[in-house]
């Protein structure tokens, strides 16, 4: 008998090849489109890559290469996965309360998150969208992460080191926060080539401040600069129509934003009425120095500055602050090729994307092009419902197309010659199809100048076969694919949870986690076993404890009835992966510490008794022994 080890390589090749027909058969079969007119569709392979990228199954021990940050959707967090397996590794609770660490639990969280008057939460529910990553020269730097909240318009802060969240900014006057990028570089100092801003867009227009106007025409949009360190709103730019999707260039100068709704429609039936809406593109340098000078005002209760960012107010190129570029009809989604030369727009309701070369929207401000339509140097047909576009740094573009099912690679210099004028130019390199109806799209350090071409992730909107069925409620599709030859190979089918939307993924040696918490950054920390127990003010008590596998410390402890509780909770193990919950029954507590990580939690002692509280994350061998109790007396 001869284990698959000693095999002869032909009869390997035989079987690997064989099984790779097989499942090509199997998912063509599932699509039952036809390849489109501009170019035919590469069968959708899974298994091994021959002279590709490698494979997304890893072997026991193996570490991924990329870190990937996902947004979770309505969870309200954000998922962090290893590529190319795609593995879950962590999701990091920002907008909505996570059971298990004890977000929007502990005072902490609560105080990230916002409370009301009674100290309960302002907000429950969420839904994250874009997740982007802070920038050192054109490429992610380690430190911070953020993503957006797209119904309570709010935008989170991630610290990299310890993948946790740290702050959370609501934007003001602002319904609908779609659209979210940081800046790649500070354009005003040379000297500073990181992220200082992060840039947000706004996607439903209002009444400014908002009443119960039923007029829309007199509904706006703002698109907003938030600070990357305080995480206050720097300003606001009041534009005609909305903001989708934002993107911005490598240089530090520009941001932009595409348009779907320049017909200011409220009925999805007035939003598709015109063939033809916008890219906005907005002067940084130029807006910072407006509101340096004070051209601003205010709206409502808010002190953030505006500024006037109307098409009326914007007719001069040489003192505009923004400029509306004309693209196809209700294009979502606009992204920055690494070389940092274009834009990308794609159509959605028009099949085609425009690239909008960035040194000429920098000529029309500065008055060397007279129309802003100009810096349009391609407009190409690429298929139905192109949503999103990733690079591959070596000058090709990946767009997702909705309706299609597929994703299609496209060279931008060639479909540049196309336009141009020249039918040879073969712009088209490859298409596959996914399954189904994808959406966003992102490919390895696709928007940074390290763009590597290696591996492309697609969230697909739709699974419908792929999958078990597990009652109405699907799971949806995300599939890698290996981009590192002149074909498009798909590697691996994940199912996930609704609804997910964009992400990033990078490589793992611009991260530097820590997996062990340092002390002294929380003030509250209890430092020593002999510094726990109980202190009293009045009906007020404090509740100073530790831990350290097995045992927290104190064993026991005691309140009377009506007391209002604060415990205040160190774990002082210093081991890695020593993560410790604490909870205790009928009183709603469950949260956890990681290694020299301090959190607390405040209750009101209304249940006369014993209660245990005891250790919830496996930590020992004597886990279920680490344990205490909670006496309230009458």
């Amino acid at each position: 008998m001869t284990s698959p080890e000693s095999q002869t390589p032909s009869r390997r090749l035989f079987l690997s090849t064989s099984a790779a027909a097989v499942a090509g058969v199997g998912l063509v079969a599932c699509s039952d489109k036809p390849a489109t007119a501009t170019g035919a569709a590469s069968a959708p392979v899974l298994g091994t890559t021959g002279q590709h990228a490698g494979s997304a199954h890893l072997k026991p021990g193996e570490l991924d290469t990329y870190y990937g940050l996902w947004s979770g959707g309505h969870t309200g967090d954000v998922r962090v996965l290893g590529l190319p397996s795609g593995r879950e590794l962590l999701r990091i609770p920002c907008f909505v309360p996570d059971a298990l660490v004890g977000w929007g639990h502990t005072n902490e969280s609560k105080k990230i998150m916002g409370t009301k008057a009674d100290g309960s939460l302002r907000y429950t529910v969420g839904d994250t969208h874009h997740v982007h990553a802070s920038y050192k020269d054109g490429n992610y730097d380690g430190r911070y992460a953020w993503v957006n909240d797209k119904i309570n318009s709010r935008v989170a802060r991630i610290r990299l080191d310890y993948f946790v969240c740290d702050k959370i900014t609501k934007l003001p006057n602002v319904q609908g926060f779609h659209g979210i990028f940081p800046d790649k570089r500070d354009p005003v100092d040379a000297a500073v080539n990181y992220t200082t801003r992060v840039f947000c867009g706004g996607e439903f227009s209002i009444p400014l401040p908002n009443a119960p106007i039923e007029d829309d025409t007199k509904y706006r949009s703002l698109f907003s600069c938030v600070d990357a360190e305080t995480m206050e709103v720097r300003w606001q730019v009041l534009i005609d129509g909305n903001c989708d999707l934002v993107a911005t260039s490598y240089d530090g100068k520009l941001a932009a934003a595409n348009q779907y709704n320049t017909e200011m429609g409220a009925r999805y039936e007035n939003m598709m009425s015109a063939e033809r809406d916008a890219c906005i593109f907005y002067n940084i340098a130029r807006i910072e120095q407006a509101v340096k000078e004070g051209k601003v005002k205010t709206i409502g209760s808010s002190k953030v500055p505006v500024v006037d960012g109307t098409r009326e107010a914007n007719k001069d190129p040489k003192t505009a602050l923004v400029g509306y570029v004309s693209v196809p009809k209700n294009p979502h989604g606009v992204n920055a090729s690494p070389d940092g030369k274009y834009f990308i727009c794609a159509g959605k309701l028009s099949p085609t994307a425009t690239v909008i070369e960035l040194a000429k929207v920098l000529d029309w401000f500065d008055g060397k092009i007279d129309k802003i339509d100009d810096t349009i140097v391609a407009e190409v047909e690429l298929g139905l419902g192109p949503l999103h576009t990733a690079f591959d740094g070596r000058g090709n573009a990946y767009t997702t197309l909705f309706l299609d099912s597929q994703v299609v690679k496209w060279n931008v210099d060639q479909a540049i010659a196309f336009h141009k004028g020249d039918k040879n130019a073969k712009y088209v390199v490859d298409r596959i199809d996914v399954h189904y109806q994808p959406g966003h799209i992102n490919a390895s350090q696709s928007e940074t100048v390290a763009a590597d071409g290696k591996y492309l992730c697609v969230g697909c909107k739709f699974s419908k076969d792929r999958f078990l069925p597990v009652g109405p409620l699907h799971a949806e599709n995300e599939q890698i694919i290996d981009i590192s030859g002149e074909k498009m190979v798909l590697l691996a089918d994940h199912p996930v949870r609704g609804e997910p939307h964009d992400f990033v993924f990078f490589k793992r040696e611009l991260l530097k986690p820590k997996q062990v918490y340092d002390l002294d950054e929380f003030p509250l920390a209890v430092k020593d076993p002999k510094d726990a127990g109980v202190t009293r003010n009045g009906r007020k008590v404090t509740v100073r404890m530790t831990s350290q596998a097995p045992a927290f410390e104190p064993r026991e402890f005691k309140v009377r009835r009506g007391d209002e509780v604060t415990l205040i909770w160190t774990n002082l193990d210093k081991i890695q992966d020593l993560t410790h919950g604490l909870a205790i029954p009928d009183y709603n507590i469950n949260f956890i510490t990681n290694p020299l990580e301090t959190a607390s939690v405040t209750f009101t002692a209304d249940q006369v008794g014993v209660f245990w509280y005891y250790c919830t994350h496996f930590c020992h061998a004597l886990h279920l022994e680490m344990r205490g109790r909670m006496y309230v007396e009458a």
